[in-house]
C-alpha cells in the first residue's frame, strides 16, 4: 500500500515583500544587548523546574558571565518564582549595573503580581505579551484583530498605572507581539504602535519591542526580512530597542538571530546552551562565541566554559551534548589522522609566528580562550594517524618524534586500537611506546655505564668503552669511530651479528633550565636488515644518544 505524502499537509511560509532589503550586505560590528531568560523561559521547559537554591546558583553564574539583563522569573506563576524575585530585591543581591526582568500576560491580576515582585529593585523591566497571529486569534482566543489589539492596549495602560504605585523603582517596559514570526507584519506593527501610543517611549527611555520567533516557521532569511520590515515601518525607531527572541524549531535559531542582528536587531533573548521549550531558545553561548570568530568581543565571559557547563547541568539536570559548539567535550578533539596532522602543524606554525592571530586548521577558536587545555585536542582511536599519536606524546612527554619514527610507531598504535576496539588513552599510548622502544631496560641490551675518550693515535677518533648487559650477561665492550654514536655502533657489531649502519640521528631538549633533559632519536639498520628506530632520554645528551642506539638494537 502506498503511503500518503506528508508534505501535502503543509504550506510554505510566505516571503516578505522587501525588494530593497539591506541586511544581506551588512556585517555585525558590535555585540547586542544580552538578556538571559534561563530562569523563566528555560526554567519552564525543565522536567523538574529549579527551586530557590538552583535559581540562585544560576543567577550568580549569569552575573559572573557578565549578563546585565536577566529575566528572573514569571512571578504570577506561583510562590517559587515570586519569593525568589522578592528575595533578590529584599537582600540587595542585584548589582547596580544589572536589570532584572519579569514576564506577564496582559491581565490585571498577573500584572499587579509582577510589579509587586520587583518593587524596590533599582531598575526593572516588566515584559508584557499577548499572541497576535491568526492561529492564536482563531483557535486559542476566538478573537478578531480588534479584540487582540485591545488586550495589548489595556495591558499597556496597566503598566503605566502600576509603575506609578512604586516610584522608587526605575521601571522600563518591554512588549512582545507574541507569535510574531507567524503573524501578519502589518498587524504586528499596528498592535505595537498602539502600545507605543500608550507608553509614549522616548529615545532617552525607549520601549523594548521584542519580536519573537515564537515558532520557527520559515528559513532564517525570512525572519531577517521580518525584522528589517519592522525597523523600517515603526514610527519612532529611535524610541524602541528591537529585541530578538528566536526559537529553534527548524534547527536554525542561531542563524535567525545572526541574520536578525544584521536586519536591525539591538538585543538578544536566549538561554545558555539553548535550553527552552520544544527544541529550545537561541543558544547564548554559541551566539556570543561566534562573535570572536568575527573579531568582536561579545561582552560575555566564557573563559571558564567548564565551570559554566557544570553549573548549568546541575541546575537544569540536562547534559550539554559532547558535540555542542565550543562547549562540548569533543568539539576541540580530532580523531581523524588527516585532521590531527593539520592541527599539529597548525600549532607548530602558531608557535613560530610573530603575531597572535589564530590560524590553526580545524579549530575556529583557541581552546585556551575558553579555559580548555590542548591535551584533549587530539585523541587516538582506530581512525587516527601518525600525527595524532605524535601530538599526544609531545604534549604529555615532550618528545618530538622524527617523521619516519612517527610512521613506525603509528603501526603499533593502530594494532593496539584494533585489538582493544576503543579509544586509546595517553597512558595506553605511552605504555605502548615504552614497550616498542624498550625504554624500561628490557631487551637484549641494557646500559650499565660507559665512558667516552679521545684516541691517542688520531685526534678525530673517539673510543667508546662501557659495561652493557647483553642477553642477561654483563659484558665489557669497546669500539672506535669518528664520534660517540659510531664508536658504540662498532662496539655492538659482534653482538648484533653485523655492522650497525646509522641512517639518521637527531636530538632536542625537553624542558628548560636545570630540569631540562635530552631526547635522542636514531634510525638505523643491521647490515641489510629492516629499518630500526630507537629513542633515548637522559639528563645529558651523550647518555641519551647511547640509550637511543641500544633502543634500536633491542628491536633487531
Amino acid at each position: 500500500m502506498m503511503l500518503s505524502d506528508p508534505s501535502r499537509k503543509y504550506r510554505a511560509f510566505p516571503q516578505v515583500d522587501l525588494p530593497d532589503r539591506q541586511w544581506p550586505s551588512r556585517t555585525i560590528d558590535a555585540p547586542p544587548r544580552w538578556l538571559s531568560t534561563d530562569l523563566r523561559d528555560g526554567n519552564q521547559a525543565l522536567i523538574d523546574p529549579m527551586g530557590a537554591e538552583k535559581k540562585r546558583r544560576f543567577f550568580d553564574l549569569l552575573l559572573k558571565v557578565g549578563v546585565k539583563e536577566i529575566e528572573v522569573g514569571f512571578p504570577s506563576s506561583g510562590a517559587t518564582d515570586f519569593d525568589f524575585i522578592r528575595g533578590l530585591v529584599d537582600s540587595g543581591s542585584i548589582p547596580d549595573d544589572v536589570t532584572i526582568q519579569s514576564l506577564t500576560q496582559s491581565r490585571r491580576d498577573l500584572i499587579e503580581k509582577t510589579f509587586e515582585s520587583m518593587a524596590g529593585a533599582p531598575r526593572a523591566i516588566v515584559h508584557l505579551y499577548n499572541a497576535v497571529s491568526p492561529a492564536w486569534r482563531d483557535i486559542v482566543f476566538n478573537l478578531d484583530k480588534a479584540g487582540v489589539k485591545a488586550i495589548a492596549v489595556e495591558g499597556a495602560h496597566m503598566l503605566m498605572e502600576q509603575a506609578a504605585r512604586f516610584p522608587e523603582t526605575d521601571w522600563h517596559f518591554e512588549y512582545s507581539p507574541e507569535t510574531f514570526s507567524t503573524a501578519e507584519l502589518e498587524f504586528s506593527l499596528e498592535v505595537s504602535e498602539a502600545v507605543m501610543e500608550v507608553l509614549k517611549p522616548t529615545a532617552a527611555k525607549p520601549l523594548i519591542l521584542n519580536l519573537p520567533a515564537t515558532i520557527e516557521a520559515a528559513m532564517p532569511n525570512v525572519y531577517a526580512d521580518q525584522i528589517e520590515w519592522m525597523c523600517k515601518h515603526i514610527s519612532a525607531r529611535d524610541a524602541v530597542v528591537i529585541s530578538l527572541h528566536p526559537h529553534n524549531d527548524r534547527g536554525s535559531g542561531i542563524a535567525a538571530a545572526e541574520l536578525g542582528l544584521l536586519a536591525g536587531g539591538d538585543r538578544i533573548e536566549g538561554c545558555l546552551f539553548g535550553n527552552g521549550e520544544r527544541t529550545g531558545n537561541v543558544d547564548l553561548v554559541t551566539l556570543a562565541l561566534n562573535m570572536y570568530t568575527q573579531g568582536l568581543n561579545p561582552g560575555l565571559d566564557f573563559s571558564n566554559i567548564d565551570e559554566v557547563i557544570q553549573t548549568v547541568e546541575y541546575c537544569n539536570q540536562l547534559p550539554v551534548h559532547p558535540r555542542h559548539p565550543y562547549a562540548g567535550e569533543l568539539v576541540f578533539t580530532a580523531f581523524s589522522g588527516s585532521h590531527q596532522d593539520a592541527i599539529k602543524k597548525g600549532f607548530a606554525a602558531h608557535e613560530r609566528q610573530n603575531d597572535e592571530i589564530w590560524r590553526v586548521p580545524y579549530l575556529p577558536i583557541d581552546p585556551a580562550d575558553l579555559g580548555r587545555s590542548y591535551e584533549a585536542v587530539i585523541r587516538v582511536n582506530s581512525q587516527s594517524g601518525k600525527g595524532g599519536v605524535a601530538w599526544v606524546i609531545e604534549q604529555d612527554h615532550g618528545l618530538k618524534l622524527p617523521k619516519r619514527m612517527q610512521a613506525n610507531f603509528s603501526t603499533t598504535v593502530q594494532e593496539l586500537s584494533d585489538t582493544t576496539g576503543r579509544e586509546l588513552t595517553s597512558a595506553d599510548i605511552w605504555e605502548a611506546f615504552e614497550k616498542r622502544y624498550h625504554l624500561k631496560g628490557e631487551g637484549r641490551f641494557r646500559l650499565l655505564d660507559f665512558r667516552e675518550s679521545q684516541s691517542q693515535r688520531q685526534l678525530d677518533e673517539r673510543i667508546f668503552a662501557g659495561n652493557i648487559r647483553i642477553d642477561g650477561v654483563e659484558q665489557s665492550v669497546s669500539g672506535r669511530g669518528n664520534g660517540l654514536i659510531s664508536s658504540l655502533a662498532n662496539a655492538l657489531e659482534e653482538a648484533l651479528g653485523g655492522p650497525l649502519n646509522i641512517i639518521d640521528y637527531s636530538e632536542h631538549a625537553i624542558g628548560h633550565g636545570t630540569d631540562a633533559r635530552a631526547a635522542a632519536y636514531v634510525e638505523c639498520r643491521v647490515g641489510d636488515g629492516p629499518i630500526l628506530f630507537g629513542v633515548g632520554i637522559s639528563r645529558d645528551v651523550a647518555t641519551a644518544s647511547v640509550r637511543a642506539i641500544l633502543s634500536a638494537a633491542n628491536g633487531a
